[in-house]
């Protein structure tokens, strides 16, 4: 059975309405991944709000870390599943396989990590993020502790709360906006 073929519930502009700078970084996209993400299709209803999420995601996501790009993307899956957010489920995990070159890690990511064989530091990192996304008023200072002591630095810390939060927004804007990932994401990295 596929799955519905809209992007978002919403109308969106038509393409050829767009700025340059935005119709070109959807060609970059299409170019380098042949396809555009449908979350990307999904921000053009504000082009000043798409280069603001463009910019901030590829900080987040691309940008220098002491979190691998897949440890990034680990703790988007373990958010996207605390929060049962198909979009990035599909998205992120297909992200998970490839990074890792393991299609189980990725659908064990979606469907339960604690499953997974990851080292202490990646299980601690994963435990918070879960922690911050189901229960974030009971984050305490044992649960930073608990990052500090698998030897998690100060700064990524702050990493790992950022994309957690950056992710618990993107799984909101996706179930308010009944966003669908492109079904090219299902056969990707198998």
């Amino acid at each position: 059975m596929p799955q519905p073929n809209h992007i978002v519930k919403f109308d969106l502009p038509d393409e050829s309405t767009l700025e340059d700078d935005v119709k070109g970084y959807l060609d970059v996209c299409n170019e380098k991944l042949g396809m555009v993400p449908n979350v990307l299709k999904a921000f053009t209803f504000n082009q000043n709000k798409f280069r603001t999420f463009t910019r901030f995601y590829n900080e987040l996501m691309l940008g220098e870390s002491e979190l691998s790009k897949l440890e990034r993307e680990l703790i988007a899956v373990v958010v996207s599943s605390c929060n049962r957010c198909y979009y990035c489920l599909v998205a992120h995990g297909q992200a998970v396989r490839e990074l890792s070159g393991d299609p189980q890690l990725g659908e064990m990511m979606v469907i339960n990590y604690r499953v997974a064989e990851l080292d202490d530091k990646q299980r601690a990192m994963l435990d918070f993020a879960w922690k911050l996304t189901d229960t974030p008023h009971d984050i305490s200072d044992a649960d930073r502790d608990a990052l500090r002591n698998v030897g998690w630095s100060e700064s990524a810390i702050l990493d790992i709360c950022d994309v957690t939060a950056f992710f618990n927004y993107t799984n909101r804007m996706a179930h308010g906006t009944d966003m669908i990932p492109n079904p090219e994401y299902h056969n990707l990295s198998r």
